[in-house]
């Protein structure tokens, strides 16, 4: 197989290359060892449609589970090819190289060259719904999409790389127009976390997005028990950032039923943010109009629950039933 990789015809490249995904790891490892990779990664290079695909198959392969090869494939000169593949649109291929560059960004000294060759940009036009190349990108793409830009956001350029691009307000968009129970929706508010708490010009940024606050309240209301957390956490982030600017705009937004629920309900991670935002929503001014819509009688049923959350009460029937009635008044 080796020498058919590296010496044989096209057919017979083609047919070695397919057979790979047959063997087991310790052969993979042991084609790794003898240069198949680097013919590997020509093969990606060629207009052959099976060429390509049997390459790609076979890359993915070696490169599964082993970081070592993720390595050897990226410094074979693997990333311009992939991103190559993916722009050309060819829908089969385009999910196959996604996938593809999925597995090498799970690799740390591989971020940086597909931040430095244009992955991320390529990435967010792919999935922002302004480009008409958008809709022949599946969900399973999506997802692909939004777990590489995960994998790669932690890298020193791909914050810049992701604003530049504007990845934040494609993120946004996304989110707001996606039903906010649905994994994609769940994934992409995690990575709109994970960059928001990383940079405080990316924090700034999504501040500005007309809609952020809406988008947020109601994936707090709707979202899965991960999507809630990570929407709390960056309604919270924000009201730090400016509590005097934001604290209204999150209540008037009805904020309040959903952080309630999450503060009794929610993981444990989610109940400290939705509490911590509590706080810092509750009127500490005791009036002066800017109760963001919270009427006097609701306000005294909250403070009560607030003093709950102020005094590290956990649990309890008759503070769970308070909660519950308080959610149930401000709904109404």
């Amino acid at each position: 197989m080796a020498e058919a990789l590296l010496f044989g015809e096209r057919e017979a490249q083609i047919l070695a290359a397919r057979e790979i995904g047959h063997l087991s790891t310790k052969q993979k490892q042991v084609l790794s060892e003898n240069g198949v990779i680097p013919p590997l990664v020509l093969m990606l290079h060629s207009h052959d449609y099976d060429s390509v695909e049997a390459s790609l198959f076979a890359l993915l392969n070696l490169a599964f589970g082993s970081e070592r090869n993720k390595r050897r494939i990226v410094k074979a000169g693997a990333v311009p090819a992939i991103l190559e593949i993916i722009r050309q649109q060819n829908e089969p291929l385009l999910e196959l190289a996604l996938a593809f560059l999925l597995v090498l960004s799970s690799c740390s000294s591989n971020k940086s060259i597909i931040v430095c060759s244009g992955g991320i940009q390529l990435l967010i036009e792919l999935f922002d719904s302004q480009f008409p190349n958008c809709q022949c990108v599946s969900n399973q793409a999506k997802f692909d999409i939004i777990s590489t830009l995960h994998n790669l956001s932690n890298s020193p350029q791909a914050i810049a790389s992701i604003m530049l691009s504007g990845g934040l307000i494609t993120l946004i968009q996304f989110v707001y127009e996606s039903e906010k129970s649905s994994s994609l929706a769940e994934k992409a508010v995690a990575l709109l976390e994970s960059i928001v708490s990383s940079s405080e010009a990316a924090l700034n940024q999504a501040c500005e997005v007309g809609g952020v606050i809406q988008m947020l309240v109601e994936a707090v209301e709707e979202g899965s028990p991960e999507c809630q957390e990570h929407a709390a956490g960056i309604l919270l982030m924000i009201c730090r950032r400016s509590r005097d600017r934001y604290r209204g705009m999150i209540l008037k937004e009805g904020a309040m039923p959903g952080l309630l629920q999450l503060s009794v309900d929610g993981s444990r991670r989610a109940r400290e943010k939705a509490r911590s935002l509590l706080i810092l929503l509750r009127d500490c001014g005791g009036g002066g109009g800017s109760g963001g819509g919270v009427s006097m009688s609701k306000k005294a049923a909250l403070e009560e629950v607030m003093r709950k959350i102020d005094s590290g009460e956990r649990s309890g029937s008759n503070s769970v039933e308070m909660v519950e009635e308080m959610i149930a008044r401000l709904r109404t």
